[in-house]
């Protein structure tokens, strides 16, 4: 897999109507990428302890997709092996009455991870330039007439550069992925959940209706990957019509960043060590008494 293909950090342009959102799956057998996914969660998890042991830097993961794409199950088998007390997932649907008394990026600041912790943003501050582009609701939102232009969306573009290079500036890698299938793949998976009553809590009569706004959602997410997409914040595209397959580049990438993380577990000086191994000798005499 070569994960430059899915890569979106300003040197070329996503569309999506050109997009495969199969990849080159077919290549692949199912089960010899699902043993690879279980061997390479062990390597996420050493990476983990290792980023949460130095705390110098954190991770943040922002995840984007239409419904029934695959973000619950991303996080939930990717992530499947790290410690929890070194992640913390934020979910981000509709704002809330304090929410929307701030500024849109208020509520995601807040809950940026700590330094040697990873960050899971299930939905994050870009629906502001997606569903609030789609459904104009910035228009019935409390905010001054000079913020309410035609270029409101160009200058959140540009918000959003700023702050992801502020992040990233303070010690913050930021890794977003925009999990991509087609119309007909999320048809199929709105049935399954009718069908299996046990998902039918995953359905509802909402989806329908954003469903008849792909055309301007796959636009919205278009203009977003484009104007976003920077070096030190760039955009993964993953085709996400096979889950197995998407989980597996979503970890390939994860790994790949953190190996040029590269974090280490902290190094004691020399008299720190002999501290150490006096200690060691305290220990070990209590065993001879």
């Amino acid at each position: 897999m070569n994960l430059n293909n899915f890569c979106f950090d300003g040197k070329k342009k996503f569309n999506y109507k050109t997009f495969n959102t199969s990849g080159d799956s077919k290549k692949y057998k199912k089960e010899k990428i699902l043993k690879e996914i279980q061997s390479d969660i062990l390597k996420l998890k050493k990476f983990q302890d290792r980023l949460y042991a130095e705390g110098k830097e954190a991770v943040l993961i922002i995840i984007q997709a239409m419904d029934a794409a695959g973000k619950d199950g991303i996080i939930k088998h990717v992530m499947a092996g790290i410690n929890p007390q070194g992640v913390k997932v934020s979910n981000f649907k509709q704002p809330s009455v304090e929410e929307l008394a701030h500024d849109y990026l208020w509520r995601s600041h807040k809950v940026l991870p700590r330094k040697g912790r990873i960050g899971i943003f299930n939905r994050s501050y870009y629906e502001d330039v997606l569903v609030s582009k789609v459904h104009e609701l910035y228009k019935f939102q409390l905010m001054p007439k000079r913020c309410k232009t035609k270029n409101i969306f160009k200058l959140r573009y540009k918000q959003i550069v700023n702050f992801e290079k502020y992040l990233w500036e303070n010690g913050v890698t930021v890794l977003k992925f925009f999990l991509c299938i087609s119309k007909k793949t999320q048809k199929e998976r709105f049935l399954k959940r009718i069908d299996d009553t046990s998902k039918n809590w995953k359905f509802s009569k909402s989806d329908l209706e954003e469903r008849k706004h792909w055309g301007k959602y796959m636009s919205a997410y278009q203009d977003a990957i484009n104007a976003t997409g920077k070096k030190t914040a760039a955009w993964y595209v993953i085709p996400a019509d096979q889950k197995w397959y998407a989980r597996r580049l979503v970890l390939n990438i994860l790994l790949k960043s953190f190996k040029e993380i590269n974090p280490k577990y902290p190094e004691f000086q020399k008299n720190k060590r002999n501290e150490f191994l006096s200690y060691k000798k305290i220990l070990t005499s209590e065993e001879k008494k």
